[in-house]
């Protein structure tokens, strides 16, 4: 039903004015019930709530006057009351900042995803600056990394047109050469905790396509696979320059690969994926639990030994033996085992604390030859340690938790545009000076997830609101220094210079598929939204269930 139009309403006569009056007003309300539909459930949740509070002050105001008419003094019920409004009060204000906060975080993904769909749809990545879209593997990664995102948010015009495409544009049957670890963690963890939020078989069925297409890469001597899987013909092979496979990436793929079996009930891809965590359990070579960051897939040994780090080629091994374990029921002991030990070498061998502010900090071993470095990388810790103690673990690997958290924080703080450099340095010297020092190299931020993520776990398990504040500091950051004015946000070349950031005209998958989803479930009052005893995420921040305990 649309307006009457001005000719209309000249054509009206006196006679017809309580005709008109009527007509209009059941207008209104038709037009007000069709935009309080469109609101999200969320949305209309909480205007119902607000109203309920601002009737509750109404009336506690209402009797408060009404003793005061009376002559009646009663200086206790006074003060109760005022304790209750101000207590009202308090909260109304609390959640009308969780809403302002939720969606600005929206809103930053609708902005985003305008960039994606005006000038990259259907292709891997967006080029905001130029307008134009990057190929990695021709798979439409953004797309499907931001399926989950988009049905946690409620955008469901995104998602329905995001589904279409998946149904008939996405197809694996391609001559094109993927790395089994980005595919494995973005395509088949996408399709996996998308099928399990919304049951629809579709991305369950593209799943299995492409785990089956991911196989050869596992025909390797060792069992040990290859990086890269060509998944149109079927054949796999190392990198051009060396016949290693990096550490991390043979040892993050289990989750998905486990989950894969656990729906289909086909053994062979946790078969395959346990073997390596097996594998590697028994190699030698490790340094009180820390491990080298490559392996050779022709005898599957570890190779350039000595240099231990949490970063880059190492970080998520330590993730996935966590999460293994708490996926699979928390009955695998050999995971356990290898976690518990490489947390207590990284507290022997790699922390280490600065000289000005004594800030807490994992620095890199080379041939026994401490690195204060650091990667943005390793603020995924935080989130791993506090995860632990949750379920069960020492508690000084949250007291840990909480230092390193500090410590990431200071990483965006102390830089001029709020955001953090892509690594850091720290100084050991007791001195005034800064803290964390950046080398003109590492300047750049990539809009990396991993800083919000540990503060998502951080707030879940402390109720702590100054993990909310720090996310939406770096928020802010981020929409201020790398949103793109024609839609979508880029990575920048220099955190240190907000006069000249630099934008690098590329958006990663990941911001859309994890930094953007951390942000909203840090925000998200709602502790049941992907509940921390129900699901566990990949590194990719696709959530998979955990598995029920097996019986007694």
């Amino acid at each position: 039903m649309y307006p009457p139009s001005r000719k209309d309403f000249i054509s009206l006569t006196l006679s017809d004015s309580h005709s008109q009056t009527y007509n209009n007003g059941k207008h209104r309300r038709q037009s007000c019930w069709r935009k309080w539909k469109q609101l999200s459930r969320l949305q209309r949740s909480l205007i119902l709530f607000l109203l309920a509070l601002l009737l509750i002050l109404g009336l506690l105001s209402y009797g408060s006057i009404t003793e005061h008419w009376r002559g009646k003094h009663f200086p206790l019920h006074a003060k109760l009351t005022s304790h209750t409004q101000r207590q009202s009060l308090s909260l109304i204000l609390m959640v009308l900042l969780f809403i302002e906060r939720l969606e600005a975080v929206c809103d930053a993904f609708r902005h985003a995803w305008k960039g994606y769909k005006d000038y990259a749809w259907g292709h891997d990545e967006l080029k905001p600056i130029s307008k134009s879209f990057g190929e990695w593997f021709g798979l439409g990664l953004t797309l499907i990394d931001a399926l989950d995102t988009m049905w946690i948010m409620g955008l469901k015009e995104e998602f329905a047109e995001a589904k279409t495409w998946v149904e008939k544009d996405l197809s694996f049957n391609k001559n094109v050469d993927v790395n089994l670890f980005e595919t494995t963690i973005r395509i088949l963890g996408g399709l996996l905790s998308t099928y399990h939020l919304t049951g629809d078989q579709l991305f369950l069925e593209k799943a299995k396509d492409l785990g089956s297409r991911l196989m050869p890469a596992f025909k390797t001597p060792s069992k040990i696979p290859f990086s890269d899987v060509n998944i149109g013909k079927g054949t796999a092979h190392p990198p051009r320059w060396t016949s290693d496979s990096t550490l991390a990436e043979v040892t993050s793929i289990q989750l998905e690969f486990r989950e894969l079996s656990r729906l289909t009930q086909d053994p062979q891809y946790q078969e395959a994926v346990n073997e390596v965590m097996t594998l590697v359990h028994k190699l030698p070579g490790k340094h009180d639990g820390l491990v080298p960051m490559f392996i050779n897939t022709n005898n599957g040994q570890f190779t350039h030994k000595g240099v231990f780090t949490l970063g880059a080629r190492a970080d998520s091994y330590y993730e996935y033996l966590l999460k293994q374990w708490i996926q699979g029921g928390k009955t695998e002991d050999n995971l356990l085992e290898d976690y518990l030990q490489a947390i207590e070498g990284v507290k022997k061998h790699l922390v280490r604390q600065t000289g000005p502010s004594k800030l807490t900090f994992v620095g890199e071993l080379s041939h026994n030859r401490f690195n204060p470095k650091m990667d943005h990388l390793v603020c995924f810790l935080p989130g791993t340690l506090a995860l632990g103690a949750h379920n069960g673990l020492p508690g000084d690997h949250m007291d840990l938790a909480v230092q390193l958290m500090e410590t990431c924080h200071q990483m965006y703080k102390q830089m001029e545009t709020g955001l953090s450099p892509e690594i850091a340095h720290f100084s050991l010297q007791a001195s005034d000076g800064s803290d964390v020092i950046v080398k003109p190299a590492d300047r750049h931020n990539l809009l990396r997830p991993e800083t919000v993520e540990s503060l998502f776990y951080m707030y879940r398990f402390t109720k702590d609101t100054k993990y909310r504040d720090w996310g939406w500091d770096m928020l802010q950051s981020f929409n201020k220094y790398t949103k793109v004015s024609g839609g979508g946000y880029t990575s920048i070349n220099n955190v240190r210079d907000p006069l000249s950031p630099g934008p690098r005209d590329k958006m990663e998958s990941f911001f859309l598929g994890e930094t953007l989803k951390y942000f909203y479930l840090l925000f998200s009052d709602d502790m049941e939204l992907l509940s921390l005893d129900k699901y566990v995420f990949n590194t990719e921040a696709h959530p998979l269930p955990i598995w029920p305990s097996p019986p007694k």
